[in-house]
């Protein structure tokens, strides 16, 4: 269990990680602009051309993935909340989350009804759900 300071120091850093993923850029393809084909599939790849722009950072073409972009290793894969992701798939699994540390994921594969009950369980117990939309 994590101290009230760092508990406090995780927080500063998450609404710091939130205000500055404005200022992170969009990480395009190299082309991605020039072709449809690759501007519907927006996933990035290494440029690797002998003589591609990109590769070589040249002005006028778009920044290309590298370390000082990533997020401090405290708070990544953490939801917006602040709170650590876990996935559901039934009732059971709802005792398992603590809910001052946890938010909870219904899984895909959960059909309607079942959905539904452990929607109605977490509100008894407490869970915060992050996808209970039904």
């Amino acid at each position: 269990m994590p101290s009230r300071s760092e508990e406090l120091r995780r927080k500063r850093i998450l609404q710091r990680k939130l205000a500055k993923r404005k200022d992170k850029p969009r990480f395009l393809r190299y082309l991605s602009w020039r072709f449809w084909k690759f501007e519907r599939k927006e996933y990035w790849r290494k440029p690797k051309g002998n003589d591609n722009k990109m590769r070589l950072q040249i002005k006028g073409y778009p920044p290309i993935v590298k370390s000082g972009y990533g997020t401090e290793r405290s708070i990544r894969g953490l939801h917006p909340s602040g709170l650590e992701p876990v996935i559901i798939h039934n009732k059971n699994d709802l005792a398992r989350v603590d809910p001052k540390r946890q938010i909870a994921y219904i899984a895909s594969t959960v059909g309607l009804r079942k959905r539904l009950e452990i929607i109605e369980e977490a509100k008894k117990l407490g869970v915060r759900l992050a996808n209970a939309g039904v």
